[in-house]
């Protein structure tokens, strides 16, 4: 299992393919706060309630100076299937070799219906205009879990 990230750490830099092709890195937001997201999959029940709920609220995270990008192991075509068919707002990338998610620690060991399996944990990690983590979430509930960020984030509804 990896390390977990906690707050103060320097963000691990990624360079990652988007569902059009196009690759997005960590460093294309140096002097922004991003939210960086972690999912199990493109087009399940929980991943497509956390995703819809961050493109809904992207507007508003924006005004509130946040950008968001979800990651997942899906490949850019599946992420482009599940932009176009959820009207996903938010930047989908992919990490097929999991080394991104591994880097986060948002890939190791978790209950799956009463066993431990090894997999991809729904993780968010706020980063500084600097890169450096100012919050580190592991094994978030898909829903509720972008009012529950602004809440943590001291941002209003």
């Amino acid at each position: 299992m990896s390390d977990r990230l906690e707050p103060g750490d320097k963000a691990p830099a990624f360079d990652l393919p988007d569902d059009t092709g196009k690759t997005v890195s960590l460093s294309d937001f140096t002097g922004r706060k991003v939210i960086v997201y972690f999912y199990p999959a493109a087009m399940t029940p929980g991943c497509t309630t956390q995703a819809c709920d961050f493109s809904d609220s992207l507007e508003a995270l924006r005004r509130d100076g946040y950008e968001v990008v979800g990651i997942s192991k899906d490949s850019p075509a599946k992420l482009a299937t599940f932009r176009e068919r959820d009207n996903l707002t938010i930047p989908l990338l992919s990490d097929e070799d999991l080394s991104v998610h591994r880097a986060y620690g948002a890939f190791g060991e978790k209950k799956l219906y009463g066993k431990t399996v090894e997999g991809v944990l729904r993780s968010t990690f706020v980063v500084d205009e600097q890169g450096d983590v100012t919050h580190a979430l592991y094994n978030v509930k898909a829903t509720g879990h972008v009012a529950k960020l602004r809440r943590d984030l001291g941002l209003t509804a």
